[in-house]
């Protein structure tokens, strides 16, 4: 094989062009462009971490923001049911004073009704008995023949109702 006879002849350039051109690589790359990557890369770490910072901080206020507010909320809660009990108390003793007074109203009401019942009934039951007592007159003179005064028949209608 002819390339293998032709390798202790070109062996030395061939290695001589290998280290120019890692040479050049390295220090191209390495020397140049490698620190403006890594310096790139660490500004975007020293970023995101500081970001990372930024968004803690804002959870941590939030937190606090959400804290008070949720304390407000408990105590407008508080006050609220406070607010509401004492209008039901309120309430209730208007109802009851209402209901009160209705009640003594209706008891006037219902005394004065009575009063008048009453006095209709003692006014029908005299007006029943002189009724009577002049029918007692009159049937006595009917039948017997004989005279009653009204005064002795309204006794006796009298005597007969009450006994």
């Amino acid at each position: 094989m002819p390339q293998i006879t032709q390798l202790p002849l070109i062996y030395a350039s061939q290695i001589f062009w290998l280290l120019l051109v890692f040479g050049v690589l390295f220090f191209g790359i390495g020397r140049t462009m490698l620190p403006k990557i890594q310096s790139t890369v660490e500004a975007r770490s020293r970023r995101i971490s500081e970001d990372l910072a930024e968004a803690e901080r804002a959870r941590a206020a939030a937190d606090e923001t959400e804290a008070a507010w949720r304390a407000r909320m408990d105590e407008s809660r508080a006050e609220a049911m406070k607010l509401t009990a004492a209008a039901k108390v309120e309430t209730a003793r208007e109802a009851e004073l209402r209901i009160k007074s209705a009640d003594a109203d209706a008891t006037a009401r219902i005394d004065a009704a009575e009063a008048k019942i009453q006095a209709a009934t003692e006014a029908a039951m005299a007006e029943i008995e002189g009724v009577a007592a002049e029918a007692a007159q009159e049937m006595v003179t009917k039948l017997a023949g004989v005279s009653v005064s009204r005064e002795r028949a309204a006794a006796a209608v009298k005597e007969a109702l009450n006994g």
